[in-house]
């Protein structure tokens, strides 16, 4: 489709990173109409053909808080082998329970940094919410599965405001320390800034945590998300969260829009030629596909940049 950007290597940063695709679960998890399952199976494989490493498939959340999502264990089915290496979000143990028994090798769990989304979002305090999860991590990782961790309104809050960055470490430290690999640190609400985000990976590293068990998970509310995403890089981060075509939003935080978009991360990335492993071209064809489908353009500056050259099939 084109050979741009041109590569210009920027000092300091990481030779490679790896691209955590949410788009199937956060990207699809707010749509009001239900997005047919065999849609939601050919998504998920045109991304992984694309080049992603990693593809959040679904969540197994209760039908009720997040229709969208409640198709799936047929989902997961209909992947077959190939959808038992992918993680799906559990939100708690009957989550775990269901994971468990199609054979999948990958959760995550979803924690708050403040005490109003924990309520809003789990039903939970504070406190709480690490008992809820101390089970599930437990009983996944006996079972031999990897659990990765998200916390959410890292950057800010809508109903509690700027959250203190000590509140966030004592959040993140304790999720890691129920079990989890990787932690993932959320704007929820996009109001992250450069400066703002390179602090609070400062302070993780005060904690002992380092960039290596970090990822960032980058809102575009504010248009803040790829100097965000510049700022943790030159912090070390080398995961990002990202949705194709910049699809998503929260449905438990109204203020929460999509997320950063895959294709705007991509081409950022390779601009400063760091390595990330996608096919740009193919990501941004199945950008324009689904928005085909979900029957609105993608807010993706880079898919409407290249978009109209891509043919969707």
């Amino acid at each position: 489709m084109t050979d741009l950007p041109m590569t210009v290597r920027a000092d300091g940063l990481p030779s490679a990173v790896t691209i955590y695709e949410v788009g199937p679960r956060d990207g699809l998890q707010n749509e009001q109409a239900i997005v047919p399952v065999e849609v939601k199976a050919e998504f998920v494989r045109r991304l992984v053909a694309a080049g992603l490493p990693v593809v959040e498939a679904t969540s197994f959340v209760h039908p009720r808080w997040v229709p969208q999502l409640a198709d799936a264990a047929e989902l997961m089915a209909d992947l077959g082998e190939a959808g038992r290496h992918l993680p799906v979000l559990v939100p708690n143990e009957r989550g775990l329970d269901r994971a468990l028994e199609l054979g999948l090798e990958h959760i995550a769990i979803f924690g708050s940094a403040t005490e109003t989304f924990a309520a809003k979002n789990l039903n939970r305090t504070f406190d709480e919410q690490f008992a809820m999860f101390g089970p599930t991590v437990a009983r996944a990782r006996a079972a031999g599965m990897d659990v990765r961790a998200y916390v959410s309104m890292c950057f800010g809050d809508p109903w509690e405001g700027a959250v203190p960055i000590e509140q966030v470490v004592t959040a993140g430290t304790r999720l890691l320390d129920l079990g989890a690999s990787q932690l993932s640190l959320g704007d929820t609400i996009g109001v992250a800034t450069a400066g703002h985000v390179k602090a609070l990976v400062a302070a993780f590293a005060d904690a002992g945590v380092g960039t290596d068990r970090l990822a960032m998970h980058f809102h575009d509310t504010y248009g803040q998300a790829l100097a965000n995403t510049f700022s943790a890089l030159q912090a070390g981060i080398t995961t990002f969260d990202a949705s194709a075509g910049g699809l998503g939003g929260c449905p438990y935080a109204r203020s929460a829009t999509g997320n950063l978009a895959t294709e705007d991360l991509v081409w950022m990335l390779t601009g400063l030629g760091v390595d990330h492993g996608v096919d740009l071209d193919a990501v941004v064809e199945t950008s324009v596909w689904m928005a085909g489908r979900l029957g609105r353009p993608s807010p993706s500056a880079v898919v409407r940049a290249l978009g109209a050259a891509a043919a969707p099939r």
